[in-house]
């Protein structure tokens, strides 16, 4: 008998051993991928017929925190796209001091067209938890503790004084590339901030030309996007999910963060409700919360949108 529950000692110590080793593995790989910056590119027919294409950045959960060099590197390189609009999704910090290194490296990306709205990580600091209570449901499904205010203001003055358009429960428009672009915004639906705006109203005199409706929230909570859906946006743009952050290869996400379905978490797919469709491009995020720096097979990344006339 003493032999026997020494095997049986001897076995699950080496399991534990296993057990260790692979979440040491895992980790390190984790923390080697969120950096491991990617660009998905996707083609959307979202345009009114005769319309030239039109080149979106759609950047989102870039979580800024001091001294993230290589994501600095990035971001700036992504001026080299030349897009023709910057679409920012929230949640830019995890750092109380992120907000001027964040701007500067932002700065290339400046110069273009640009709109955006806040994320809770925007507002306030991220907290410690443990990563296994995502399983449970969304994070704000509990009562928020005191947290850490961040300088938001700063963030979106240096934004609008570049020129960037502030959609937090807003709706303003702007002409690229000989398209008027309508777009109606919300503040996190996470924090449950989201107040509709509806969309610009337009300006009596000579056609502008050809519109598109877009639709641009942090969170993309199911209530959102019916209203959107139903108020007859043309195109959806949200970020928050980090694209599960963590994944399964094969299987995908197994969080959202949200009440989005987990296999939306990340990518381009279209929202139907009450039987219209609207396209709906969720980011899967640049960055991660600095309490939980890793991502595994689900890589950071930056979408460029080309939006292509539909058809006539």
């Amino acid at each position: 008998m003493g032999a026997a529950v020494a095997l049986a000692a001897r076995r699950a110590a080496l399991l534990a051993g296993l057990g260790l080793s692979a979440g040491a593995a895992a980790a390190a790989y984790g923390w080697w991928e969120k950096d491991q910056f990617t660009l998905r590119e996707e083609t959307v027919a979202a345009l009114p017929p005769g319309s030239g294409p039109l080149r979106v950045l759609h950047l989102s959960d870039i979580h800024f925190v001091p001294g993230q060099t290589a994501k600095v590197r990035w971001l700036a390189g992504l001026a080299d796209l030349e897009p023709d609009l910057v679409v920012n999704t929230g949640d830019n910090l995890s750092h109380p001091d992120a907000v001027l290194p964040l701007v500067t490296a932002l700065k290339p990306l400046l110069r273009f067209p640009g709109v955006f709205v806040p994320g809770s990580n925007d507002y306030y600091a991220p907290v410690a938890k443990n990563p296994a209570a995502y399983l449970l449901g969304p994070s704000n499904r509990k009562p928020l503790p005191r947290r850490i205010e961040l300088d938001w203001r700063s963030l979106f003055t240096a934004f609008g004084a570049a020129g960037w358009l502030d959609l937090t429960n807003r709706a303003q428009s702007m002409s690229v590339a000989g398209v008027r672009l309508d777009f109606s915004g919300v503040d996190d639906p996470h924090l449950r901030r989201e107040r509709y705006a509806g969309w610009p109203v337009p300006v009596p005199g000579p056609s502008e030309g050809p519109s598109l409706r877009v639709a641009v929230i942090h969170a993309p909570y199911q209530r959102v996007l019916d209203h959107f859906t139903d108020a007859g946006a043309e195109l959806i743009l949200a970020g928050h999910t980090h694209g599960g952050q963590i994944c399964l290869p094969g299987y995908g996400a197994l969080v959202s963060n949200c009440d989005l379905p987990t296999w939306r978490a990340k990518g381009l797919t279209l929202w139907e409700q009450d039987g219209r469709s609207v396209p709906l491009n969720v980011s899967g995020g640049i960055g991660t919360s600095r309490f939980a720096p890793v991502r595994i097979a689900c890589r950071p990344e930056a979408v460029l949108l080309t939006l292509t006339a539909r058809p006539a």
